[in-house]
């Protein structure tokens, strides 16, 4: 009777205790939106402006060099049958140059802003997990996934700490932009 009633104890005490302590250990998970962080957190509005820039600079580059080569074109079509055959020739070679240096210069323009784009975000993505990663640490996350990467298809809204990373990030950035424009005025100061 003493055994038995020492092993329901035993066995109560066992099971109502690592309840209690399963029970406490709640798994937290987080979601990110790794995109929504880029297009609303003061960086990432600064790499898209700076690389929209870019591409308009690059854009009208292009288009005064599209024009020489349609003009050099357009003069070519007018005054062929007028012209002798070796001009004829110098001018069709020409024209294939402007062409080749107009399609090799747009590739190079494309790859620059690629590997702008590749270079801003690669900062940004840096930045943010490591303030997802401050995060998790600091509430106790098992998991943080991002939205789009991670494959998830619904998620709460509770659990989307979007938000949260990108006031920590506007922060992060605000520091050292005040950072900055200190050590600048220093140096700007005799």
């Amino acid at each position: 009777m003493k055994l038995r009633r020492l092993f329901i104890t035993f066995t109560l005490c066992f099971f109502g205790l690592s309840g209690v302590l399963y029970g406490a250990e709640v798994a937290k998970i987080g979601i990110i939106d790794f995109q929504r962080v880029i297009d609303t957190s003061n960086p990432g509005k600064r790499s898209a402006v700076e690389i929209k820039s870019q591409g308009k600079k690059m854009e009208e580059t292009l288009k005064e060099k599209e024009a020489e080569v349609q003009g050099l074109k357009n003069s070519l079509e007018q005054k062929a049958l007028v012209m002798s055959q070796e001009a004829r020739d110098e001018k069709e070679r020409q024209l294939r140059i402007k062409a080749n240096d107009f399609q090799s210069l747009r590739k190079r323009y494309l790859d620059t802003l690629k590997e702008l784009n590749l270079k801003l975000s690669n900062k940004i993505k840096k930045d943010v997990f490591g303030i997802v990663e401050e995060i998790g640490k600091e509430g106790g996350y098992l998991l943080i996934l991002e939205r789009r990467v991670g494959g998830v298809v619904y998620a709460p809204h509770a659990i989307d700490m979007t938000d949260k990373v990108i006031e920590a990030y506007n922060a992060l950035d605000a520091k050292r932009l005040k950072e900055e424009a200190a050590k600048s005025g220093s140096k700007n100061k005799p």
